[in-house]
């Protein structure tokens, strides 16, 4: 029987893709990037077994609250660590008749990724930590840009839809040559439907303390209403949408 390891389930959820979502949370993530705020999502050992059938089950009896635009998105951790699993996850709501997203780092990109987001995912939603590799190893904890880079060509490839989702982290990811550069290496991607900007916000602390890791960036400010008005004036120059979240 298929299983997914995931680490929790939020029922109605309406920041991680279109409409009202079931958000499944899976184990597991090759970055460790400084501002997560789900920081027990990384170790790959902690998670709960779940039959698929049983995710599904649970997605049909939320149909009705899911209306035209809403449906599930899987989320993390990296959830496409888990493609071989997802594949006949998104398989089954898809013969549902239910709106299937997946929200990544772009970090996996193997055969059985290219098969569910190429055949099952109706959107992606990638986040891109930062478009400089020097700033993206010192945030992720070494991993080149060139990984979320490639998948996002991948998805260009296949002509269907992507969100890219971008932490504003003061001192870290809104300096305004780098979110120029951002814009315009995606400039001409025609499947990019809106950038959503995400808030930094110190939420994820007390998990990193509880787990005995160290949050580095403690002395980093939550955004001013100007620094996020700054980075979305710059972003709307090469996005049709920007949206702060």
């Amino acid at each position: 029987m298929d299983q997914l390891s995931v680490h929790s389930i939020e029922s109605f959820g309406t920041h991680d893709g279109p409409g009202i979502r079931m958000i499944i949370f899976t184990q597991g993530c090759k970055f460790k990037c400084l501002y997560c705020h789900n920081p027990d999502t990384i170790p790959m050992s902690e998670g709960t077994s779940y039959e698929i059938d049983d995710l599904v089950r649970r997605a049909v009896n939320m149909k009705s609250y899911f209306g035209k635009k809403g449906g599930v998105t899987i989320s993390g951790g990296e959830p496409l660590i888990h493609s071989k699993a997802l594949i006949p996850l998104f398989k089954k709501l898809k013969e549902e008749g239910i709106n299937t997203n997946i929200d990544t780092n772009g970090r996996v990109l193997n055969a059985y990724t290219k098969e569910l987001i190429d055949n099952y995912a109706d959107l992606v939603m990638l986040d891109i930590k930062h478009i400089n590799n020097e700033w993206h190893k010192k945030i992720t904890g070494g991993h080149d840009v060139t990984y979320p880079l490639r998948f996002a060509a991948h998805r260009e490839s296949s002509g269907k839809p992507m969100w890219i989702r971008y932490v504003l982290v003061p001192g870290w990811t809104d300096q305004p040559e780098y979110l120029h550069e951002l814009g315009q290496y995606f400039k001409d991607y025609n499947t990019i439907e809106k950038i959503e900007i995400q808030p930094y916000h110190q939420l994820g602390i007390h998990k990193w303390e509880g787990m005995g890791w160290e949050y580095q960036l403690k002395d980093v400010s939550e955004n001013t209403p100007e620094q996020l008005s700054k980075a979305k004036e710059i972003l709307s120059r090469y996005f049709k949408e920007v949206k702060v979240n």
